[in-house]
């Protein structure tokens, strides 16, 4: 009897984003706001009310969470992408802004607050 095959796990390593960074410090004094550097979803994630409005993704992306019809707005200005962790599965809620032409940290500050309310 062969010995079963071992499977390799891929070792997810976060690409660092210096943008990002930038973001991060402007809520720092934010006494509602946690950052989050941690590994797996999520790391490098700003929360409010222990839910992520803004983060860093795997490929270093910065991501912002925003109601569908702000996305599909700012989408149509051509301001960003949808945020698609895997091929595929694309998240509604979620935006890549564009690296240029787009202030990421009011972005952020609009999705702190969509967060906040917690309105669907």
């Amino acid at each position: 009897m062969k010995p079963a095959k071992k499977t390799k796990r891929r070792k997810h390593t976060q690409v660092p984003n210096p943008k990002y960074s930038e973001v991060a410090q402007a809520f720092a004094r934010r006494t509602d706001v946690s950052v989050r550097d941690e590994k797996g979803f999520g790391s490098g994630a700003l929360k409010v009310n222990g839910k992520i409005f803004a983060m860093s993704s795997l490929k270093g992306e910065f991501v912002v969470k925003l109601p569908k019809t702000r996305i599909d707005e700012l989408l149509a200005s051509g301001m960003g992408k949808r945020f698609e962790p895997r091929p595929g599965r694309v998240m509604k809620e979620w935006l890549v802004p564009a690296d240029e032409g787009v202030d990421w940290i009011e972005l952020a500050k609009e999705a702190c607050d969509f967060v906040k309310r917690g309105v669907p």
